[in-house]
């Protein structure tokens, strides 16, 4: 079959990186990703089933990989050679569809008894990712005995499997999974006790958590810092107050928080932020628009950052990650991330993200657009490892320019 791989190659990783400061298009070209044949992965014991792909997301984490950027923390939790993809809509043998939990976690890897995480429903702080039946990998996507959503077929335990709704489309499917992070960080946030919060950046992630927290019953102020029109003008349709360009954001909580400027940092600020990018930047405007015993929530992935964290301490500041999904508590009611997720994608009609499609043959202009999908009015863009399968489109299809 044919699938994206990504072996494992130190030149070319480093290459990638540096050619990706002078040009997206030279960092893929040049990276370790490559279009092969190979033969699909064998199921390592029951509850295994083959996966089909119908479309499969290209995530910002995906990106940051393919550039060589990603910290060097996560070498020992990958295995490689690799097929990326962990935003994935497929159907089983049966026909019926399904979308993926990718955490590897110990029921994929029958570890028993499993880890405390585990036992709480917690599964993407698994503490065996990397021991096992199966190969190092904390998710589908990024372990060699699995495969992953950019190819033909891969395979998955019935653990991680969500089955859909047929008045789900497929594009609003492909949207569950990282819906379901931003659900997981909101609902971590303590948001209920702010009353001004900001969500910075506004791609798939940042538009998931604006949506996310108007889902979920914020009803104060909600600043998003977008840097492009089209996202911006989905900030506001989903819920934001204002969404304002990046440079912007400084000054219109200063106005609604009633702060002065102390230095760079506000006096006051936001209550809660939410850091869907992750960069240094980010982290530091975080720091610099929270309020003193504010929080930064964490839901972009971060590399490696050089930065002062004097405002941290002396504001006495918390930073809170939020990684993935599992079983959280909602009025009292013990309910499953990915089912707020398959409801909300429904409900906000997040398949509208879902900008352009493209087949694996083509990959490298797929993944340049993603990298360039805000200037170029795009926010998500996605495979199509089945050409020949037509997707259960919503009312608000994509853009078919990759067809």
């Amino acid at each position: 079959m044919r699938a994206l791989v990504v072996e494992r190659s130190v030149p070319r990783f480093a290459v990638a990186r540096l050619a990706s400061y002078a040009s997206s298009e030279w960092g893929i070209r040049l990276g370790p990703l490559r279009l092969v044949d190979i033969d699909p992965p064998s199921p390592p014991g029951e509850g295994w089933v083959e996966v089909h792909p119908i479309l499969a997301g290209i995530c910002g984490s995906d990106l940051s990989m393919l550039e060589g950027h990603t910290s060097s923390y996560f070498e020992p939790l990958v295995s490689f050679p690799f097929v990326p993809g962990h935003e994935v809509v497929g159907h089983l043998n049966d026909g019926r569809r399904v979308v993926l939990e990718p955490v590897l976690s110990c029921a994929t890897r029958s570890i028993s008894p499993p880890c405390s995480a585990c036992q709480r429903g917690d599964t993407g702080n698994c503490e065996y990712v990397s021991t096992g039946h199966l190969k190092p990998g904390l998710q589908t996507g990024y372990c060699a005995d699995v495969g992953g959503g950019w190819s033909a077929t891969f395979i998955a335990h019935s653990s991680q499997l969500h089955y859909i709704p047929e008045h789900i489309s497929d594009e609003e499917a492909v949207l569950i999974e990282p819906t379901a992070s931003a659900i997981h960080a909101v609902l971590s946030s303590g948001m209920k006790g702010a009353s001004t919060i900001a969500v910075i950046g506004a791609s798939t992630l940042g538009l998931c958590t604006t949506a996310a927290l108007r889902d979920l019953g914020y009803r104060g102020l909600l600043v998003v810092a977008a840097k492009w029109p089209i996202q911006q003008e989905l900030a506001l349709s989903l819920g934001a107050d204002k969404a304002v360009e990046p440079r912007q954001l400084k000054g219109v909580l200063r106005f609604n928080t009633g702060s002065f400027l102390v230095g760079s940092h506000l006096s006051n600020g936001a209550d809660l932020i939410f850091d869907c990018v992750g960069s240094v930047d980010t982290i530091s405007t975080s720091l610099e628009i929270v309020r003193p015993k504010g929080r930064v929530i964490m839901v972009g992935m971060p590399g490696v950052v050089h930065m002062d964290l004097s405002p941290l301490w002396h504001k006495e500041v918390r930073l809170q990650g939020a990684y993935t999904y599992g079983w959280e508590q909602v009025n009292g009611n013990r309910v499953h991330s990915f089912d707020l997720a398959t409801k909300l994608v429904s409900t906000a009609r997040l398949g509208r993200l879902v900008s352009a499609r493209y087949p694996l043959d083509r990959h490298e202009e797929a993944l340049v657009h993603a990298m360039e999908a805000g200037r170029r009015d795009s926010i998500k863009i996605v495979f199509t490892p089945q050409p020949k399968r037509r997707s259960r489109s919503s009312a608000e299809s994509s853009k078919e320019d990759s067809t």
